[in-house]
């Protein structure tokens, strides 16, 4: 899908079209202040994508935090209602570490949140919605599913001490069967384990070859029942999606002390790192003691101005230079004439510095002479 022509940016276009999206389907806006107190994030650190936070102390002497964070502040306002699913969908800005520059910076964030009496049509929903989110964007995008409900089992059947999980799962997350292997060795997993958990980082792709394979995977109940209900939700997927457009992949990993049961990533053709994330988060709902259960997902929109921002031939039309006593008046009506013929056009007493124009014009008595011109 090409970006549509229009004043607005590609970015701030995506945003409004998620958000008559998510409209469409019932989701209404939740809207948060800019800060929340700073004992919400410091109790919830780990759930942080960056646990860098900028903090300021109120008159009142209390502390209080810009938001690094949308949704621990939707699960705090959430209320535990049996056979009632709360629907809301969010823009925000929030205040995280930029990797690059370690400054802070300003992001925007897009998504919606599922929370309540979470059945499987609400984790249906809610991946479809990731699925038409990354349509509405583009037609080259890839969703990448996992479900933690698989890795716990695969795990735990092995036998992994608490003490070894988080170095598996980050090989696992970083698709190194070699460190899985020695992890599991160092761990004293016997090998039919550990070629189960090495079978996780190497079956990805297709849905049905995936699920395929992992039926020979020796999976306890809750695993078991976990395989089920990916199955069933790539089925609901599989009529919806483009083809080659949904792929299962267990290097999606999130911190499983927050999050359980399905998880993805969202990818677009032209962006290095994922644009859309989410998952279940059971887990951090229990820890901010709710009983209800959740899944959403965010779309990071700024990272789209590596689509929107294609090299540009010329930084402007015309560059129109004129002299220290020149008619001010002259100027003006050159430089309207100049844009009533739907050209860009800068007034400069001096050429500009790594300008890049079409045309560079000079103002005389006698009116506007071209000086310079490319095609």
């Amino acid at each position: 899908m090409m970006p549509a022509a229009g004043t607005l940016k590609y970015d701030e276009r995506a945003v409004s079209r998620l958000r008559a999206l998510y409209g469409r389907y019932g989701y209404s806006q939740y809207r948060m202040r800019k800060f929340e107190e700073y004992d919400l994030y410091v109790r919830n650190k780990s759930f942080l994508i960056s646990d860098h936070i900028i903090t300021f102390t109120e008159p009142s002497g209390k502390l209080m935090a810009l938001k690094p964070d949308v949704t621990l502040s939707i699960v705090k306002n959430s209320k535990d209602t049996p056979g009632y699913v709360q629907k809301v969908y969010y823009k925000e800005n929030v205040y995280r570490v930029d990797q690059d520059s370690g400054s802070f910076k300003e992001i925007t964030q897009v998504g919606l949140e599922c929370v309540g009496d979470i059945d499987t049509y609400s984790i249906c929903e809610v991946l479809l919605l990731a699925v038409e989110s990354l349509r509405e964007i583009s037609d080259a995008f890839v969703l990448d599913i996992s479900h933690l409900g698989i890795v716990s089992a695969v795990l735990e059947g092995a036998g992994v001490a608490e003490e070894h999980r988080a170095a598996i799962l980050r090989c696992l997350g970083e698709k190194n069967a070699h460190g899985v292997a020695a992890l599991c060795a160092a761990a004293g997993v016997d090998a039919g384990h550990t070629a189960s958990i090495v079978k996780l980082v190497t079956t990805y792709g297709e849905p049905q070859q995936v699920l395929s394979a992992l039926e020979e995977l020796p999976l306890c109940d809750s695993g078991r029942a976990a395989l089920s209900e990916l199955r069933s939700v790539l089925a609901v997927l599989e009529g919806e999606a483009p083809a080659g457009s949904i792929r299962i992949d267990f290097s999606v990993i999130n911190d499983m002390n927050y999050y359980n049961g399905i998880v993805f990533r969202g990818f677009l053709e032209g962006i290095p790192s994922g644009i859309l994330s989410g998952g279940q988060y059971d887990n951090l709902m229990k820890k901010m003691g709710k009983s209800s259960g959740a899944i959403g997902f965010a779309v990071y929109p700024d990272l789209l101005e590596s689509l929107s921002m294609p090299q540009k031939e010329y930084d402007i039309d015309v560059v129109l230079l004129y002299g220290e006593g020149s008619d001010l008046s002259a100027v003006r009506r050159a430089v309207r004439t100049i844009t009533a013929t739907g050209k860009s056009v800068t007034a400069q007493k001096s050429l500009p510095g790594k300008i890049k124009y079409r045309q560079l014009c000079r103002l005389t008595e006698s009116g506007v002479e071209t000086v310079e011109e490319h095609a």
